[in-house]
């Protein structure tokens, strides 16, 4: 047979050598990280394919995304999969994805963190769990990951497929490389026809449309005595929500906080951050801004005389979309290409974000054109928006309404997926029974 790096390209081949190399250093990469908050001290050991977890016996699906959204986005097909009764593994790279993980996987879905992409530890993750099919989920694409999956012909699908203007032009300049990694997967289910056409058009053997899987992932859900004690410490106070914000943005918010709060008596902004390690600074923010603020992770509740409420907790969108029925969606007034929409409007909100959306461009343009969101550009506009909606409940009713059948028209996409995989599985029935 021949050598895994029979007939690779420079690019991974040199890869793989500096990847090995490096490999001495690794607990010295990993206790790094560990000081920033960016590993879980108990479970270091999954980062080089070591694990206490046994194999489960029979098939096991393998599903891999590199963080929370991509994972939000495979839960429900992960429950399909789980229901005809296949073992199912999951892997994710990031501390916010694991939490996610523990709290909304379903009962008997395995979680491990996806090892460091070095050929040592691939082998050693890829030796134990020995999946019978792995499914990446978006665009998460480690060259060792893929290459020692393939060595031991475990079929590959890309599922909810997305490539972005950017790293698109990126590959385009790694012709050969690119080509290698998506030659290994069997299928590449894409969001979009922009999508498919980029795979396509960078090597991907069989390329289809499916549509986007977050765009079908269900509202979230809430503890109903949480709901109650939140809804009992606001009242009838005017509500704005910031979700999923990223650094930049909180100051924008806290500044349209600022000049609304005359205006509107009481108002009180719920600010979300997309990585709730970050709710302290934001207090410090808000303390320089000379805004009264708390956090949710210290067990406080909103007080009359809170204006900026920080919910630097996992777990809980589903608790803030029902409070606020306005959202403006974080990700948007920085360069970092946004965050996912929908669950907001699923549960009526009227939402609103920046121009950099590039992460979800089909989505926003389709709720934008059908009057189901709005764009501003700064945190002025921003203001403005707000404060239109808080005056006017119809207006932004109408916003909520549009964006809801919008969604609801753009769905569809975990039954083609699941469609799509239904020869794998049967496969592997046929297999388990013989």
């Amino acid at each position: 047979m021949p050598a895994l790096t029979d007939h690779l390209p420079l690019t991974l081949r040199s890869y793989r050598s500096l990847a090995a190399a490096a490999t001495p250093f690794a607990p010295m990469l990993l206790n790094n990280r560990l000081k920033h908050g960016k590993e879980h001290a108990e479970r270091i050991a999954e980062r080089c394919g070591e694990t206490a977890v046994e194999r489960p016996p029979g098939p096991l699906i393998w599903a891999h995304g590199a963080s929370v959204g991509e994972m939000l986005a495979v839960i429900p097909l992960i429950e399909h999969i789980r229901a005809r009764g296949f073992n199912v593994l999951v892997t994710s790279g990031t501390v916010t994805s694991a939490r996610l993980a523990e709290h909304r996987l379903p009962e008997g879905a395995i979680h491990q963190f996806v090892p460091i992409d070095a050929p040592k530890f691939i082998d050693r993750f890829l030796g134990h769990w020995r999946p019978d099919l792995g499914l990446f989920v978006e665009s998460d694409l480690w060259p060792n990951l893929i290459l020692g999956s393939a060595k031991r012909n475990i079929p590959l699908i890309l599922i909810n497929g997305r490539l972005s203007e950017q790293s698109f032009a990126r590959w385009r300049y790694l012709p050969a490389t690119i080509s290698t990694l998506l030659g290994r997967f069997d299928l590449c289910l894409a969001q979009s026809a922009v999508d498919a056409e980029r795979y396509g058009e960078l090597g991907a053997p069989h390329v289809s449309v499916t549509g986007n899987l977050k765009l079908d992932v269900p509202a979230p859900s809430v503890d109903g005595d949480k709901l109650r004690a939140m809804r009992l410490a606001v009242g009838h106070r005017p509500i704005l929500a910031a979700a999923s914000t990223h650094p930049g943005e909180e100051a924008l918010v806290i500044d349209a906080h600022r000049w609304l709060r005359r205006s509107f008596p009481g108002l009180l902004t719920i600010l979300a951050p997309r990585h709730p390690e970050r709710g302290p600074g934001i207090i410090d923010i808000a303390k320089v801004a000379g805004v009264p603020a708390a956090l949710r992770s210290e067990g406080h509740m909103p007080r009359r005389s809170t204006e900026v409420y920080i919910a630097d907790t996992m777990g809980e969108m589903g608790l803030l979309y029902r409070i606020a029925p306005i959202v403006f969606m974080g990700g948007s007034l920085v360069r970092h290409g946004g965050q996912n929409p929908i669950e907001a409007v699923k549960l009526g909100a009227a939402v609103v974000h920046g121009p950099h959306v590039s992460n979800f461009a089909e989505i926003y343009a389709a709720l934008d054109d059908a009057h189901g969101s709005e764009e501003v550009a700064d945190a002025g506009k921003l203001a403005v928006r707000f404060g239109a909606w808080l005056t006017d409940a119809a207006l932004r009713k109408s916003v909520a309404d549009a964006a809801q059948k919008t969604v609801e028209a753009l769905g569809g996409a975990l039954a083609t997926t699941l469609s799509a995989l239904e020869p794998y599985l049967m496969q592997l029935r046929l297999e388990q029974r013989s």
